[in-house]
């Protein structure tokens, strides 16, 4: 007995094996045959001239809050994505105290909906209760641990903020969090210490979770902070995964390739090291990163004031952050891309608006945007794309959107997040039929199979029986991005089915309105 059965297409399984010809059954949200299934009478959708793989899991996203108001998550879903990982890069929405202190360490954070929640269990229970269109996946955030215990986040956090630290990280590996993020290039987390990340990832392992981190610098050192990554990971032994580990435009030419041989000799030594990187040649955050102070729950009028002070202005072209590292690489390179009360200047570079003092300009733009500072977001032209799809072929590299799930229409449909709408068309178009440095299956597995066992998600990423049924049917010639920089929110072509536990959310190459993820918990 089938509820339903996918027919008459070739599979490529997720392991990486070559593709085969089968039809595949399902039954009460799992795969329960595969096979010759002509006999068997059951509704059915047919999948000939495509292939039918495990549904993508997205290793490295941050639609922890665009998930709540709008669970549709429908620029994923056109791509064949069935499960989320959010939490990472130390940004996301649990734990949280005061809400004012933690919106600007949420990417898609809006007004469309209150933060009514503080702990990891209660952010999950709500994810739950929104039914999203994808499996959610969870870390817990180090930017929210210091947030929600640092009183001073110019210093490493104090033994008792540690140990407050230490509990609520507890309480989220308790709640079915799968390990420990950070994004140590933000402000909150710029001050935090070895021994601090040594002491919080030994807590991390007990609980059988993963150390992801954005490593501290992407220019000058980014060796060297890879490095660091590794040597936490070795004397906390917990396995680490490094996000995005591409670094960026301005430091020495070699980064990338001495990037790689610390993974390829870390793993040499038995250490268990993998990495992701992003499909797209800008790096993009919020342009408040630039701001020296760390609270940014003051009023937009103060802000305003603030920001035209020539002290404060002073203290921003000081201060060491994301945004100067940008600079590194040449402020040319770095664009305004979203700036809702001056939309005239999206598309224009720091350098354009002021060659000689690119900091100021950066505190204009910021007040004239006071209302909503955390919306004004830039980009930094910081990777190429015969560097992006080299990375790609090394055999411990994952691939994830760093983005976060829109929609066109609906409550955030305004909203933009470059590589959201494209990232996984973008790196099977590039890796596969452009630059041909991976087979399809191949690159299948690097979105399927691989984040899976990461993760540890024993009964997804492959198709095989017993499995839930997570499947993504497409047409691999015509599957491709129609997003462009921009016009970044247009959805992928080339999708025919997406299954998510059992249930098309997208069928036939349009969107149902079945919502059928769930939150997925770290069993131990």
């Amino acid at each position: 007995m089938f509820e339903l059965i996918l027919r008459g297409g070739q599979i490529i399984d997720g392991s990486g094996s070559a593709a085969f010809g089968a039809d595949i059954g399902i039954q009460a949200g799992k795969i329960t045959a595969i096979g010759d299934l002509s006999d068997a009478n059951a509704p059915s959708l047919d999948f000939s001239g495509s292939v039918a793989t495990p549904g993508f899991i997205d290793i490295h996203s941050h639609s922890d809050f665009t998930l709540l108001v709008d669970p549709r998550a429908r620029s994923q879903v056109a791509q064949g994505v069935t499960t989320e990982v959010i939490g990472n890069c130390g940004h996301g929405c649990a734990p949280i105290t005061s809400p004012e202190r933690f919106k600007s360490n949420i990417y898609g954070h809006s007004e469309h909906r209150d933060i009514d929640w503080n702990t990891s269990e209660e952010f999950l229970a709500l994810m739950d209760q929104c039914s999203p269109a994808v499996n959610v996946a969870t870390l817990v955030p180090n930017g929210n641990l210091r947030l929600a215990h640092g009183s001073d986040l110019t210093r490493p956090s104090s033994p008792d903020e540690l140990a407050a630290m230490d509990t609520d990280l507890r309480e989220g590996l308790e709640a079915g969090a799968f390990g420990f993020s950070t994004g140590l290039e933000y402000p909150a987390e710029r001050s935090t210490s070895s021994a601090e990340l040594e002491s919080l990832c030994r807590t991390a392992a007990s609980y059988d979770g993963v150390y992801v981190p954005h490593t501290r610098n992407r220019e000058l050192y980014a060796v060297e902070a890879i490095q660091e990554a590794i040597d936490t990971a070795a004397v906390a032994e917990i396995p680490l995964h490094i996000s995005h580990i591409l670094p960026r435009k301005g430091g020495p030419a070699d980064s990338t390739e001495r990037a790689l041989e610390l993974v390829d000799d870390a793993v040499a030594r038995g250490l268990d090291v993998t990495f992701d990187i992003h499909t797209r040649e800008h790096g993009i955050t919020n342009l408040s990163c630039a701001l020296p102070d760390y609270e940014q729950a003051m009023s937009a009028d103060d802000r305003r004031s603030n920001l035209s002070s020539r002290s404060y202005r002073a203290s921003v072209r000081q201060h060491v952050s994301i945004i100067s590292s940008f600079g590194i690489g040449g402020w040319e390179n770095v664009y305004i891309f979203t700036a809702p009360s001056t939309p005239e200047l999206e598309g224009v570079t720091l350098a354009q608006l002021s060659e000689a003092d690119p900091f100021s300009a950066i505190c204009d733009v910021l007040a004239a945007n006071a209302d909503d500072l955390n919306a004004v977001m830039v980009l930094c032209h910081s990777y190429r794309e015969e560097e992006i799809v080299g990375a790609a072929a090394h055999p411990l590299c994952m691939v994830g959107s760093d983005a976060t799930a829109l929609a066109t229409d609906g409550p955030i449909g305004e909203s933009s997040f470059l590589g959201a709408y494209s990232w996984a068309s973008w790196f099977i178009r590039k890796s596969v039929f452009d630059h041909r440095t991976l087979g399809l299956s191949e690159a299948i597995k690097r979105m399927t199979s691989m984040p899976a066992h990461r993760l540890g998600l024993n009964d997804r990423g492959e198709l095989k029986v017993g499995n839930q049924a997570d499947i993504a049917v497409f047409a691999p010639d015509e599957f491709s991005p129609t997003a462009t920089l921009e016009n970044p929110n247009s959805y992928a072509i080339g999708m025919r089915h997406v299954i998510v536990n059992g249930i098309p959310s997208f069928m036939d190459g349009e969107f149902t309105e079945n919502r059928n993820g769930r939150v997925l918990r770290k069993t131990r």
